[in-house]
């Protein structure tokens, strides 16, 4: 069956009233950015449903990516067919017969907005109820929960015939909420973090720590992949490469063991603020889960949040770590994150880092290092790589597209 256009459904964009309208607007700019590459499309956002014009295009195609917009409550694959019974007809028996099988339940489910046309609701559900068994075996109908509903949307313009109902991602268009940070590590937690805060619609920019020797080239190769498993759900992803090694063998040398994780969370805190001031965003998000590693204790958030007024989210903070996995391995970064390459914060991490540690003691040790310098110099070594789709960087050498901050 050739499918004239898609019809796509908002969700929460109906709860906007005034703001409705700029919603929308995203929605559609982060549609037609996805939908780049299909030349021939035409993208038509109204208020009540956005129109997405095939023109010919594959409806499969776009089908695998309009599930990763956020903003999306459902869509449909639709024929456009003109205000006239016999048409109707014709074209919802096409459809039901390219995609009915036997044992399948259904019904005809039609909608007016254009109270002017002929027929009302419930001739139009006989009417064609009754030619698709006169034209059609083994048809069963139920009223409740079938297989099948035979979409009809009765409009000024047109009437629109579909019988898929195809669940979206939810949430609000990416950009809606704003921008922000995050911080990404290479493991389970912080991707998932990321994908919660884009299905919110925050526009993030993420910002990994590396510290060269002694992380390795794949670590950083890692991260960046899974940034573009990630910018599936965006459209494209900035990661912001920070260079930590010269803090790390700093504090190590100068500062006792137990609060090394501390003092380093601090660090990285602070110059995920400075980027954030940077680069224009709002808050700073991470993927910190209380309670499940030392530097994720209440004690130790308030001794790190310390250095920064800068709203710190944490989407995963009251997740237990089953359902971070399991949300990992449905959007894809589960089999990624747990690949061995380690992090600076493995690679530095202490054997007995404090659990509770006092916030005086870590301003107190803090002051025996450079911090001004140790900052600046970190700043002044980023790099920032724009990060597509799917894009691959731990099979393949092609050069990074990288730029200084």
């Amino acid at each position: 069956m050739q499918y004239t256009e898609v019809m796509v459904r908002y969700g929460e964009l109906s709860t906007k009233g005034k703001n409705r309208k700029d919603f929308i607007g995203r929605l559609a700019g982060n549609i037609t950015r996805l939908l780049n590459d299909f030349p021939e499309i035409e993208i038509h956002p109204k208020h009540d449903r956005l129109h997405i014009v095939l023109n010919g295009a594959s409806f499969e195609k776009i089908d695998n990516r309009l599930k990763r917009v956020f903003g999306i409550q459902t869509y449909s694959p639709t024929v456009k067919v003109e205000r006239d019974i016999e048409a109707v007809k014709k074209t919802a028996l096409e459809l039901m017969q390219a995609t009915f099988k036997d044992g399948m339940t259904f019904k005809v489910n039609t909608r007016r907005s254009d109270h002017e046309f002929e027929y009302d609701t419930n001739q139009m559900n006989e009417m064609i109820g009754d030619y698709l068994f006169d034209n059609m075996d083994n048809l069963k109908v139920k009223m409740k929960k079938p297989d099948l509903v035979l979409r009809i949307e009765v409009r000024k313009d047109a009437i629109y015939i579909s019988n898929q109902l195809i669940k979206g991602a939810g949430g609000m268009p990416v950009g809606s909420a704003g921008k922000a940070v995050m911080m990404l590590s290479g493991g389970i937690d912080s991707p998932v973090a990321s994908y919660l805060a884009l299905k919110r619609g925050v526009d993030i920019e993420m910002v990994h720590f590396f510290s060269p020797p002694y992380t390795s080239d794949k670590a950083l190769a890692k991260a960046k992949e899974l940034a573009g498993i990630l910018a599936n759900y965006s459209g494209k992803i900035n990661f912001i490469a920070v260079p930590f090694a010269e803090i790390q063998e700093q504090i190590k040398e100068k500062l006792p063991e137990g609060y090394l994780m501390t003092i380093q969370r601090r660090f990285m805190l602070r110059l995920a603020d400075m980027i954030r001031a940077k680069r224009g965003g709002l808050a700073i998000f991470n993927g910190e889960s209380v309670g499940q590693v030392a530097s994720q204790t209440l004690e130790s958030m308030a001794a790190i949040n310390d250095v920064t007024t800068t709203p710190v989210i944490r989407p995963v903070a009251t997740m237990d770590k089953t359902e971070i996995i399991k949300l990992a391995e449905d959007i894809g970064t589960f089999d990624l994150s747990i690949k061995p390459f380690e992090d600076c914060c493995t690679i530095f991490a202490p054997p007995r880092p404090k659990t509770k540690p006092k916030l005086e003691e870590a301003r107190k040790l803090e002051a025996r290092l450079d911090v001004d310098g140790l900052l600046q110099r970190a700043m002044d070594g980023i790099e920032v790589t724009p990060i597509y789709p799917n894009e691959k960087f731990l099979n393949d050498k092609a050069a990074e597209d990288a730029e200084l901050l």
